[in-house]
């Protein structure tokens, strides 16, 4: 219902924030309810499928709605959460302890992240030396500094250091940004690729994107799978080695292939996207105490976030150009690979620690 373009913006803040809320919320549930390490893989591969079946249809969605009003893509999200609020009545309670919120944290983690954001969207546009841009920065250096500062001193810290500096979150924190920068980045570039190169219509774009999004629901049971006889490492680096491999294949693609040769190369995006998160997840909440998972999945969930929206912003700036759109193009795929390759290599070659012993924290 916005009347303008600031209003909208401002309600997608609103929206952002409500999701921030409940992803990290979600998994803290499943940590919760499922104890057994085996039944909570499954759960986590449930969970791991509706988020990707669910991004990965955005833009079929999308496209379908638009043909109706471009209002729609917004609107449909209501029944859908209502249904949502319904069946949480049934979920069981969940333990509770009082702690203060910690506003300090909490509004320098938002500003860093955010002056960091747009910064990135903004250097695309004016180059890094224009006066916002480096205002943007100094906000978000400024804010990170007196982040580390509050969590290192705060009694009651967001997000305590000691978390921070576990190798299992260090790892899913990299793993997850890396994850996102290839995924979300990939979704972006050939949603204007297909129309503006090939002059796609936006549902015929949408359709293109069903294959991926198709073949993408089932790798959670099989990350599941993999992950309760092999361990959760194994499907972390088969996946980001899947996904690493496809980007690099669109690489190779030249401006007059078909457009069923990109859309064969999604799918192993999309599906080496999936397995990865769904195993990260098992793995980060299979190491940390039940009482740090909604904690643990909020900062995953924010490095996830950050990736791809630093991936738009960057790769958004190198396709600016619709004359070298396609040089471009190349670029940011070769950008996003090498980021998920390096998460993979990172993967393999740093063994994650043993889960931390559960403990009772004030």
């Amino acid at each position: 219902m916005a009347p303008s373009l600031g209003v909208l913006v401002a309600a997608r803040l609103v929206q952002g924030v409500g999701a921030a809320m409940v992803v990290p919320s979600s998994l803290a549930l499943l940590r919760e309810i499922f104890p057994d390490p085996a039944a909570r893989a499954r759960a986590i591969a449930l969970w791991g499928v509706s988020g990707s079946a669910g991004s990965a249809a955005g833009p079929v969605a999308g496209g379908l709605l638009t043909t109706v009003d471009w209002r729609m893509i917004f609107f449909v999200n209501l029944p859908v959460g209502v249904v949502a609020l319904v069946l949480l009545k049934r979920a069981q309670s969940s333990s509770r302890r009082a702690v203060p919120f910690d506003r300090t944290g909490q509004v320098t983690a938002v500003a860093a992240l955010g002056g960091l954001t747009y910064a990135a969207i903004e250097a695309g546009a004016d180059g890094f030396g224009a006066a916002r841009v480096l205002i943007a920065l100094t906000v978000a250096v400024v804010a990170a500094v007196v982040y580390l500062a509050a969590q290192a001193r705060g009694r009651y810290p967001m997000t305590p250091l000691p978390l921070l500096r576990s190798r299992t979150m260090s790892l899913s924190v990299a793993i997850g940004f890396a994850l996102n920068v290839g995924f979300y980045g990939m979704i972006f570039l050939l949603g204007l690729y297909l129309q503006q190169v090939h002059g796609l219509s936006a549902l015929a774009t949408g359709v293109a994107f069903l294959p991926m999004t198709v073949l993408t629901s089932f790798m959670g049971p099989v990350a599941a799978r993999l992950t309760t006889r092999f361990g959760a490492r194994i499907p972390v680096i088969a996946g980001q080695c899947l996904m690493a491999g496809g980007l690099l294949a669109m690489v190779t693609v030249p401006a007059g292939a078909p457009v069923w040769l990109s859309v064969v190369l999604m799918v192993p995006v999309g599906a080496g996207g999936a397995m990865a998160v769904t195993a990260l997840t098992a793995l980060l909440l299979e190491n940390v105490p039940a009482e740090r998972a909604g904690v643990a999945a909020g900062v995953l969930n924010a490095a996830r976030q950050l990736g791809g929206a630093l991936a738009v912003a960057a790769f958004g700036a190198l396709v600016a150009d619709r004359a070298g759109f396609v040089s471009g193009l190349h670029t940011s795929l070769l950008i996003a690979a090498a980021t998920v390759a390096a998460s993979a290599v990172a993967t393999a070659l740093l063994e994650p620690a043993r889960p931390a012993p559960a403990r009772t924290l004030p």
